[in-house]
């Protein structure tokens, strides 16, 4: 388990992290989600020992970083993967990590064929691989140790679609397992595809957290976008019902439920052409938590 504990680092008087508690639990995926310096590498680097920290502590399994005995059999970490040596071989990468750990050098190949880095890629220097295939390097070689914790930092970046999904489901299947994943990202999305629970940082501190429903139930009421084959129709039906939908482009915004709305439909006999939710979802919710923080600001 991670436990991060009133955590403050300052920089003269900049202060890039700012009070933050959290907790990872094992069998759980939780999305670290925040704008660009909002505070997320700094807090990941404080729990490897990377920096030190102003006030508060980051411990992994009740002890810090740098108590764990040879922690890279506790602890996969992923905060830069372009941060090899350019002039060492993929194999070389791991072949180091594997002697550092006390790992057999099978250990290696099981690695580069669990990221799909072919035995050609893995003699080419790192100096000439894609950010796609240093993260693919990066996630193996956080992987080497068999560790039980993962911190990743933005590990889907540079990735195309398919490695994504790849990804998506190298990390589901390990805390299915009971490992425990931190994993940083700006790209909500995918985060809400595979998380369990969610962080929102912003300006170093935490705006908001839980899991996706509790986020979104304190994200105001819900609204549905639906169109019919008679949108007449359906705004009576709805209205009957006490609700006041409103035109949206060629079909209709509603203040309720989208179940609310197929519901009503059904009872009227309204065949439907097109039924989603209408609200911004965990995206539009983040903007607002973090409105502040954003460079390019957001629009009401």
């Amino acid at each position: 388990m991670i436990k991060v504990e009133g955590l403050t680092r300052v920089y003269g008087s900049y202060t890039a992290v700012d009070d933050v508690s959290f907790e990872c639990q094992p069998g759980k995926v939780t999305g670290f989600l925040g704008p660009n310096g909002a505070g997320k590498t700094t807090t990941m680097r404080v729990m490897v020992g990377l920096t030190p920290p102003t006030k508060g502590t980051a411990t992994i399994d009740g002890r810090l970083y740098s108590h764990l005995p040879n922690p890279g059999r506790h602890v996969g970490v992923l905060l830069d993967a372009s941060a090899q040596h350019g002039g060492r071989t993929g194999r070389e990468v791991l072949m180091l990590g594997a002697m550092t750990m006390g790992l057999p050098a099978t250990r290696v190949d099981e690695m580069l064929e669990m990221v799909s880095l072919t035995p050609a890629e893995s003699r080419r220097r790192t100096k000439n691989y894609s950010l796609g295939m240093k993260q693919r390097l990066g996630i193996a070689h956080a992987l080497l140790g068999d560790p039980q914790v993962l911190i990743l930092d933005e590990p889907a970046n540079g990735l195309d679609p398919a490695g994504i999904r790849w990804m998506r489901g190298l990390l589901k299947s390990y805390a299915d397992r009971g490992g425990t994943v931190l994993l940083s990202s700006h790209l909500l999305h995918e985060v809400e595809l595979i998380a369990d629970e969610m962080i929102l940082i912003g300006n170093g501190r935490i705006v908001a957290q839980g899991d996706r429903r509790s986020l979104l139930a304190n994200a105001g009421p819900e609204q549905s976008l639906v169109t019919a084959l008679d949108n007449d129709a359906l705004t009576k039906a709805l209205a009957a019902k006490g609700l006041h939908p409103q035109v949206a482009g060629e079909g209709l915004r509603v203040d309720c439920p989208t179940v609310e709305v197929g519901r009503t439909a059904v009872e009227n006999g309204i065949v439907l052409t097109d039924l989603r939710s209408g609200d911004g979802g965990l995206e539009e919710l983040f903007l607002q938590l973090t409105a502040d923080t954003q460079r390019e600001g957001v629009v009401a």
